[in-house]
């Protein structure tokens, strides 16, 4: 069995700077792409940012030049650098993976629970 586990939502003011964390844990053959998605209050969820196994990186365009998605390939996590946050990106932030397990040759798309991230004065 494997799970995703996000962190770092919270409270910041506009103009402020939150990183956001999501591990992967089980067992793991490997992993595919990881992503970021969100969801805002009475909004469908939407795509932020992605990053691949090979490090490419592409984003939604109103976060572009304002958040940085990463990876740490050795510890199965993915991290969001969100910076110049505004009102508008409050939301529930959920990470989610492409992930091949050690009991299966398929590579499933794997969700975390979701960290809640609110900017406000």
């Amino acid at each position: 069995q494997v799970q995703l586990v996000e962190s770092g939502g919270g409270l910041v003011q506009p103009g402020g700077s939150l990183r956001l964390s999501c591990a992967a844990s089980g067992s793991i053959f490997g992993i595919k792409a990881m992503a970021w998605h969100r969801q805002a209050p009475g909004k469908q969820r939407e795509w932020v940012a992605v990053i691949n196994s090979g490090g490419s990186t592409n984003y939604e365009d109103s976060v572009k030049g304002r958040f940085t998605i990463s990876r740490d390939y050795a510890k199965n996590t993915v991290y969001l650098q969100m910076n110049s946050l505004k009102p508008e990106d409050t939301a529930v932030y959920y990470c989610n993976a492409n992930i091949r397990t050690n009991a299966d040759y398929r590579y499933l798309e794997v969700w975390g629970q979701g960290t809640l991230v609110t900017v406000s004065s």
